[in-house]
């Protein structure tokens, strides 16, 4: 058994050590959202279609994952099959379905069982998108006031957008509306990752806990003159590039296009 602790392991335990921290809570689930999970099958994928392995429990059913294929043959002690995707992925199957999710069950710290309930409120969470804001920025300046917290979060959101962009910058704005405020702006975002890049942004914010708080997203070419205005003024989140050969990514780690269940 392995005795590896997963940054999913270290989320559980900050939160069962502070039970009335929501914010200690709200981190957790942003890891499991966060997390590639491996799911158990009752046999293998057809095509985008999978059959999970459900269980009863007190008359809820669940299904079963685990953040390493390591603890899934621990759980199981032989070969099965599986559908590797990411918790966010996951969330939304289990929602349509109603099931409950069954954690790292019998090996690991972080073990637990989530409702159904639980896994529709991670769903619709994760559902909660960016407002549509169309201004230019007239001024660029620090960041300030921020919380640590919101910082933490976007430091850990960004370091798995790997190749979405060259960088990012968090300063402080005007618009030429005359509204001020705080945008995390995006240099040289590769083609069609302005989406999934604001959701990231968005669930930082969501998931850092702060209540009514707001960030805008910008994306900017590296020619444009406000790039070196971001660069002078802002703090910068550097952003890590693929390398030259990179394998495709597993079969329902899309969000976009997630597996079938059946």
């Amino acid at each position: 058994m392995t005795t590896e602790i997963t940054p999913l392991d270290r989320a559980h335990a900050a939160m069962t050590d502070a039970p009335d921290d929501d914010a200690a809570r709200l981190r957790f689930y942003e890891r499991l959202a966060d997390a590639e999970l491996f799911l158990l099958l009752l046999a293998e994928p057809d095509g985008q279609n999978i059959a999970p392995q459900v269980f009863d429990v007190e008359a809820q059913r669940f299904v079963v994952a685990f953040d390493r294929e390591t603890r899934l043959s621990d759980f199981v002690g032989e070969a099965v099959p599986y559908a590797a995707m990411s918790g966010r992925s996951l969330a939304r199957l289990l929602a349509q379905e109603g099931l409950g999710l069954g954690l790292n069950l019998e090996v690991a710290p972080s073990a637990m069982l989530i409702p159904a309930d639980g896994v529709s409120w991670l769903d619709a969470t994760l559902g909660q998108g960016p407002d549509l804001v169309e201004e230019r920025p007239q001024e660029i300046t620090a960041p300030k006031g921020l919380p640590e917290v919101l910082i933490s979060a976007l430091d850990a959101k960004l370091a798995t957008a790997t190749g979405m962009a060259r960088a990012a910058y968090l300063v402080g704005v005007k618009y030429q509306s005359g509204r001020f405020g705080h945008i995390l702006a995006f240099v040289d975002a590769a083609a069609g990752a302005e989406q999934a890049l604001s959701q990231a942004a968005n669930e930082a914010l969501i998931f850092s806990g702060i209540d009514a708080g707001t960030l805008d997203v910008g994306f900017f070419a590296a020619s444009d003159p406000v790039s070196a205005s971001l660069a002078r003024s802002g703090l910068r989140f550097d952003i890590a590039q693929p390398e030259p050969e990179t394998e495709r990514p597993a079969p329902g780690m899309d969000p976009q296009k997630p597996p079938i269940l059946r």
